[in-house]
Order: C-alpha cells, then structure tokens, then sequence
C-alpha cells in the first residue's frame, strides 16, 4: 500500500492536528478515529456522504480527543459580542463548523469548515485555514456571519468553538486505534441510536441505491456532491483507514478498505466525463465491502437501522 499524501478536504483533522502540536498524529490517523471512513449515507435516500448514516464532524472530533487521550473545552452560544469575547480570550482555538461559502478569502468554497482561530486582533480575525490559507484574515463580522453557521444542518446551536487542550493520558496512536476499533464496526453495523432523516439508507443499501438513481439520470445537486467533495474525501478517508489499520498488522480489514478506496477514488473521472455506466459498475463493486469490512472487524450480523450495512 503507498499511501496516498496530498491536498484535499481534511479541515477538521488538519485544525485538530494543529492544535495538539507536536504531540499530534498524522492527520490521515486523526481522520480513522473520528470514525468517518466506517460506512456511507444517502440522506434522505437522495443526497450522497461518504461517512456513515448518523456521524458528523462534531461527534468524530470528540471521539478523536477523547481516544487520543486529550481533554478541551467546548463553548457554543450567546450573542455575537459575547462570542468574539470568548475567542479573544481562547485563543487559539479549534472554530467550527463555520459556513464556508462565508469566507470571503476562499471565493467558490461551500459547505461546512473547521479553521484555527490565531488571534482576534482589534476588529480583525488572524486564523490559518486548512484549507490552503495559512495567517488569512478577515473582518470580525464577516467571521461571525460565517461563525454563525446557520446553514450547517446538523448543528443546533452557533459559535461553537474548542480550546484549552490538555493531555490527561499518555496514549499512543496504536493504542487509540485499537480502542477506536469496537466503534468503527459499530458505524459500519449501522447505529440506531442516533436520529435519521426519513428515507436515508447506510452501507450497501445506499450505495446500491445511488447506482439505480445514476442510472435513472443523477441530478445535479447530487453529481456536484461528488465530484467536487464526496468521492475525494471518501477516497482518502478509505485510503489513510487502511494504512492504519495496515499498521496495526489488521491485514484483512486494511485489503478491503484499500479496495474500497480504489474503486471510490476510480469514480471520479466517469463522474466528470458523465460516464454514468461506469459509475453505477463502480458503485455496485463498492457496495458489499462495507459488510466485508464490519465482518473483517469483528461484528458480523445484519445491519440495524435504516438500511444497515448489509
């Protein structure tokens, strides 16, 4: 396996990373204990994630600190005045999710984003983007109108932000990953402890449905999804999932997550081209490696929820 080593939309593992300093791991080992790679999602039975049915950034970032054996404080709420005065005094600080498509310093940016917070200097925010923008800056309020995250749907609250990070367990990345294990199957399982939206399916199900649906005709909003985001971070969530999993001498689970990876990562270029037979082949080959990989982690079984993984 030659892992892969690159750009790529990584922001709230990269801001993790930053923050832990030296101590940290790599980002690609940041991003396994969040537990995104474990499984994919159809939202609603319409819109495709590459993360299981249930997870989010907010959950995956405090599995990560938890199992890295790091403890910091989350503040979310109050006002605009009251949260640039709990910034000020943070920093720096983990900031997120803002609304990208906000950030007027990274013109064509959209979705959800995790950044650093440096410094509120005056009225003037100093933040390193992982994004590729390292000392941006930009207007306190235009870092509040994005701060606010009004259109990130899986958050119910605004200015949500970490910091004070200290390490209350001397952890090793092995051992983290080991422990983060039992989760892992249990998002590839399917959770049905968690809310979800009528309709979503998980695992197989949804990646079987997506194929249907790119035969039927995908529409747009979908396509967009995954060409410009959802194929390029599930790839590499895959990728950096099986070197990990490759270094803990898990042989199996790391081959088929390897294979996931590359038959994701081969999607992209049918998906711009329109080259929709072959994209809905490759979803289909993607389909039964999340059961194989829930199997090869130790939790076989039928899938819970909606659609499960199997």
């Amino acid at each position: 396996m030659l892992p892969y080593t690159g750009s790529g939309p990584y922001c709230y593992a990269n801001s993790l990373a930053m923050m832990l300093g030296p101590a940290s791991p790599p980002a690609g080992a940041i991003e396994t204990l969040t537990g995104s790679p474990f499984g994919m999602h159809l939202a609603g039975g319409t819109q495709p994630f590459f993360d299981p049915y249930g997870w989010d950034p907010e959950l995956g970032l405090d599995a990560a600190v938890s199992l890295l054996g790091w403890r910091c404080e989350r503040s979310h709420g109050g006002t605009e005045e009251e949260a640039l005065e709990r910034l000020r005094a943070a920093c720096p600080a983990l900031v997120g999710p803002v609304d990208m498509g906000l950030l007027p310093y990274t013109p064509g940016g959209a979705g959800d984003h995790y950044v650093v917070v440096l410094a509120v200097e005056g009225d003037t925010v100093v933040l390193h983007d992982p994004h590729g923008h390292p000392f941006a800056t930009l207007p306190a309020a235009g870092f509040l109108a994005a701060w606010r995250a009004e259109a990130v749907e899986y958050l119910d609250t605004s200015y949500v932000m970490r910091a004070g990070f200290v390490r209350v367990r001397d952890i090793s990345v092995e051992r983290a990953l080991r422990d983060s294990l039992p989760a892992a199957a249990r998002w590839l399982e399917g959770r049905d402890d968690l809310p979800v939206p009528p309709g979503t399916l998980g695992g197989e199900k949804a990646a079987l449905r997506l194929a249907e649906q790119v035969d039927a005709g995908l529409g747009g909003a979908a396509r967009g999804m995954l060409v410009h985001f959802g194929v390029r971070v599930g790839a590499r969530r895959l990728a950096d999932a099986a070197t990990w999993l490759a270094h803990l001498g898990l042989a199996e689970p790391a081959a088929i997550a390897w294979e996931q990876a590359r038959v994701l990562g081969g999607l992209q270029l049918p998906l711009v081209t329109g080259d929709d037979a072959a994209v809905a082949a490759g979803l289909r080959r993607l389909a039964p490696g999340y059961g194989e990989l829930r199997s090869a982690l130790g939790q076989p079984g039928p899938g819970r929820g909606p659609g499960g993984a199997g």
